[in-house]
């Protein structure tokens, strides 16, 4: 193999392995500190950013270029190969703060040293005889064609199967790899490298030992940031997915956010489910969107005249797990197990797009909407399609937030769905373990909230508190002033997310 050859195929490995450090730490970015469009962005921004600064700096270095390049990627190896393992540290040991400052630090270097490899192997080409034309070509033709083998590689393959901490180890591992590799393939001139030979081969097995021990500290890690015993945790192609245990609490985490503790969940459901049972005139056909968990569909079965339940939720690996986790089965109450229960996993936005069915009662149950993900499924153009999906007759349950930790984020929902020509009503719950907890309950006609009363064994929920959810205090309610005046709100849209500002703001400190 030739000289120009064993660069070429350098140069595409490292493309990979830049590639997959980038989408990684936007992801890991997007997972620890939330807000994945902003987490991307800057992610991206930084890197790119590091990279000019990297071919900035890369005139300097003139001679020795093959060690030049073994060095910087050793150095990439071993901080962007312990990147994940380190924030879990700081996020568990430190605070939000320094957890930000760690990721966007080490973004802004593995760029820049990223920066630094590509002319570096563009003058070592050139050395060996080839046209700068040609070899700058080359180059980077092998970089670019590896970074789409490397961005495919993390969405389809690294992610799913290894996490973002077995990632991380393995990617500093080929960069590694590739640097003892040059060390032989350019021996000749690699002079007095005896000492770059060991630190290379120790650095390796550093990052081999993190790669299959690493995850078992990571847990370690986790452990501190939640208030009880993790007893499950792992990550689907969507979301990493915690259970705790204390007692006979058991809580279920999203991305680190609480979904439900078993001890006042009901509250949550409760108030979810039978206002809108109670608005519609039948049961026969019910749309559930999200409610992986199940248990939406338990208190939905608590009706006798319950019909087909359709259940769109896009996590396939999360729902089997909750149908089969004896924890979450004795939760649920075996629900998702229903005949009457039809599951489908899909995007919900894309389902209601491609949908043609109308619903007596549907169930919105999704997560809150802090990524632009999450934000178009409390859209305008979401709920135009909740809208015409929803029978003249029938009645729609959505989750819509706190209305007393992101007052502005609650009624910007129930402008949202009021401009999507439905009737609106608001109401609330206090759930101990999430605090004040708002829903909205939309109809294609007006209702009077006094008509609406309980008939199934509840815990929480009766005729005497349920109109009584409808009233709120004046920290509250959607005359929110701002500067002297009320403020006046506008609808949530995709080209216009205002929602996710104001979800953001009101969060942040929470």
């Amino acid at each position: 193999m030739t000289n120009t050859r064993k660069i070429y195929i350098a140069s595409g490995i490292v493309s990979i392995c830049g590639i997959v450090f980038q989408v990684m730490l936007g992801a890991l970015g997007s997972y620890t500190l939330g807000d994945s469009v902003k987490q991307y962005a800057l992610t991206i921004g930084l890197f790119l950013s590091g990279m000019g600064i990297g071919s900035a700096l890369s005139e300097k270095v003139m001679k020795q270029l093959i060690r030049r390049f073994v060095q910087i990627e050793l150095l990439i190896g071993v901080i962007g190969g312990c990147s994940s393992f380190v924030l879990f540290f700081i996020l568990a040991y430190g605070d939000f703060t320094a957890g930000q400052f760690y990721l966007y630090l080490v973004t802004l270097i593995i760029g820049m040293l990223t920066g630094l490899e590509v002319p570096i192997l563009i003058r070592r080409a050139s050395e060996i005889g080839v046209e700068l034309n040609k070899s700058t070509a080359r180059v980077l033709f092998s970089d670019y064609a590896g970074s789409l083998v490397g961005a495919l590689a993390f969405v389809f393959l690294l992610r799913p199967w290894l996490g973002l901490i077995k990632t991380a180890f393995l990617i500093g591992m080929i960069n590694i790899a590739v640097a003892i590799w040059l060390i032989y393939a350019f021996r000749n001139e690699m002079v007095n490298s005896k000492w770059l030979k060991g630190l290379n081969m120790a650095l390796f097995l550093l990052l081999f030992a993190g790669f299959w021990f690493g995850e078992s500290y990571v847990s370690i890690f986790e452990q501190k940031l939640y208030r009880d015993q993790i007893v499950r945790s792992f990550d689907t192609s969507y979301q990493r997915v915690v259970v705790t245990k204390e007692g006979p609490d058991t809580r279920l985490y999203l991305n680190g956010n609480i979904q439900f503790s078993s001890s006042d969940e009901h509250r949550y459901h409760e108030a979810l489910v039978h206002p809108a049972m109670s608005a519609a005139k039948a049961h026969q056909h019910i749309l559930i969107l999200g409610g992986g968990d199940g248990i939406v569909m338990r208190e939905l079965l608590k009706y006798d005249d319950v019909g087909q339940v359709t259940m769109v939720d896009l996590d396939e690996e999360f729902v089997q797990f909750a149908k089969e986790d004896p924890l979450l089965t004795a939760v649920h109450e075996g629900s998702l197990q229903s005949d009457k229960l039809r599951i489908i996993h899909e995007d919900a936005f894309q389902f209601m797009m491609q949908d043609r069915s109308l619903y007596d009662v549907i169930i919105v149950d999704l997560p809150d909407p802090n990524s632009e993900a999450l934000n178009k499924l409390y859209t305008l153009q979401f709920y135009n399609m909740v809208q015409k999906r929803l029978a003249p007759d029938g009645a729609a349950a959505i989750q819509s937030t706190s209305p007393l930790h992101a007052v502005k984020a609650f009624w910007t929902i129930h402008t949202t769905i009021k401009e999507a020509g439905l009737h609106a009503q608001s109401y609330h719950v206090e759930v101990p373990s999430f605090g004040n907890w708002g829903f909205t309950l939309a109809t294609r006609n007006p209702l009077d909230i006094n008509h609406l009363q309980v008939e199934v064994d509840t815990k929480y929920l009766n005729n005497e508190v349920l109109p009584l959810l409808f009233s709120f205090g004046e920290d509250e309610d959607e005359y929110i002033e701002e500067n002297g005046s009320v403020l006046k709100l506008r609808p949530n849209t995709i080209n216009d997310p205002i929602l996710m500002q104001y979800y953001n703001e009101a969060w942040k400190f929470y």
